[in-house]
């Protein structure tokens, strides 16, 4: 039998190659193109799946014609993960779940069993056994007779089974494992992580069974596979945190039903993940009394503000370039910060090394951080302690000035809550602002007005 062509395909676009190239005529990409076989002629795309006739074809429909039912969601009995996905699971819904090894997502997986017990769940596990799953199960308090475990990687098999339990959830623990014995790909390869996905995806809107798929993470932290498969599915969950830490958040970078950006706050115990409901609260909880270089920020992740300690240590360099070393913020936004110090206020910061800390592990990328960044680094620099119950609010511009941002008096009333008694928040912003009775609001204009006032 005369072996099939192959062609190579770009991992980033899909774009499609005769030969292998370095770099993706279509894109760009370097190295993105992989060798794949395509399926014989005449082959369906999901030939298991394709048991409709010609009088069962699609029809257009009028979106006045379709009804949606009051139960389309359902609730997961885990407010931090609901409040994640938008209120709730929606029925035919695929959701991606994707974090570095070891973070914990198979255990948040197996603990939603603990809570649905209404609905039937399906849990594949491609890369443990049932009796391993089962150890993990019993540590977390998960048991009874609707969690069913099927110990399967084949995409064919798994549908079947599906179409015999007819379950309200199915979990698949990891996409990586999966295969379609009809592809000539070993699985974990772009063309099975594809084609799978896109067969369980099809099944689930289908029989409105909700789907959720653990992906593994490059070590750049994107996940594995091709880049098509984060547009295939309705949701992206990402979970983060420093294994040092005891702290995990599950972050939206994408939902259909819901807001983006939403995340949900996890304290990793010996019994498995517990829902954080202050974590403003947790994350200020080891602050120090009167140390230069430490300021509190607010910032909003989704609708709910959190409030989160920011460190800075600024000390003269031993080296010919200065280290620019951060942990939970972007090092190219501190660079620009830096920039404007130097420029705009005169702080000779050019030979000194610069680390900044977000403290408990979290990651903040809000602009609105700015304020509370530049006042750590001057603190640092001058060795001179801000405040510390004050909190700081504010963008900071090219040019020095403090700019507006949104949600603001959600922000304060947030740290009023705390125990916060003085806020420095942008000028533009305390116009028709309705401030907490019991708090000093400070407006701010520029870089230099907010050194003058904290230093």
């Amino acid at each position: 039998m005369a072996k099939r062509k192959s062609i190579f395909i770009c991992q980033e676009c899909g774009n499609e190659a005769p030969r292998w190239m370095g770099q993706c005529p279509a894109c760009r990409a370097w190295n993105s193109l992989v060798e794949e076989f395509p399926p014989p002629e005449g082959l369906a795309r999901v030939p298991f799946l394709d048991h409709r006739n010609e009088a069962e074809k699609a029809r257009p429909v009028r979106l006045d014609e379709i009804e949606v039912g009051r139960e389309i969601r359902f609730s997961t009995g885990i407010d931090e993960i609901d409040r994640v996905l938008g209120g709730g699971i929606v029925r035919g819904s695929s959701v991606l779940v994707a974090g570095d090894p070891g973070i914990g997502k198979s255990t948040l997986m197996t603990e939603l069993g603990k809570n649905l017990k209404s609905h039937r769940l399906l849990y594949v596990t491609g890369e443990e056994s049932p009796a391993q799953v089962k150890l993990r199960a019993s540590r977390l308090g998960v048991s009874g007779r609707d969690f069913l475990l099927l110990p399967e990687t084949n995409v064919e098999s798994i549908i079947h089974s599906m179409q015999d339990i007819d379950p309200g959830l199915l979990i698949v623990d990891s996409i990586q494992t999966l295969y379609r014995p009809d592809i000539q790909s070993a699985p974990g390869s772009v063309a099975q992580v594809r084609e799978s996905a896109y067969a369980l995806i099809q099944m689930a809107k289908m029989s409105g069974t909700a789907v959720f798929i653990v992906g593994h993470v490059t070590k750049d932290g994107a996940i594995a596979g091709p880049r098509v498969l984060e547009h295939m599915v309705d949701t992206v969950l990402y979970m983060e945190g420093d294994r040092h830490h005891s702290f995990r958040i599950l972050r939206a970078v994408k939902n259909r039903f819901g807001s983006t950006n939403e995340i949900g706050v996890f304290e990793m115990r010996s019994t498995g993940l517990h829902p954080v409901d202050n974590p403003s609260r947790i994350f200020l909880s080891e602050r120090t009394e009167d140390t230069a270089g430490a300021v509190v920020v607010c910032s909003v992740e989704g609708s709910r503000p959190i409030l989160a300690e920011i460190q800075a240590l600024v000390t003269p360099t031993s080296y010919a370039t200065p280290q620019r070393t951060t942990t939970g913020y972007d090092a190219r936004r501190l660079q620009m910060l830096l920039a404007v110090l130097e420029k705009r206020e005169g702080l000779r910061l050019s030979s000194n090394d610069v680390f900044v800390n977000v403290t408990g592990g979290l990651r903040l990328t809000e602009p609105a951080i700015d304020m509370g960044i530049v006042a750590a680094l001057a603190s640092s620099f001058k060795d001179r302690p801000v405040d510390r119950r004050a909190v700081l609010i504010g963008e900071i511009g090219l040019g020095g000035e403090v700019r507006a941002v949104t949600h603001l008096e959600s922000r304060l009333k947030e740290a009023a809550n705390l125990g916060f008694r003085n806020a420095y928040v942008p000028s533009p912003d305390l116009a028709n602002l309705r401030k907490p009775a019991d708090m000093v609001v400070e407006g701010v204009a520029s870089i230099h007005h907010l050194i003058d006032l904290l230093l």
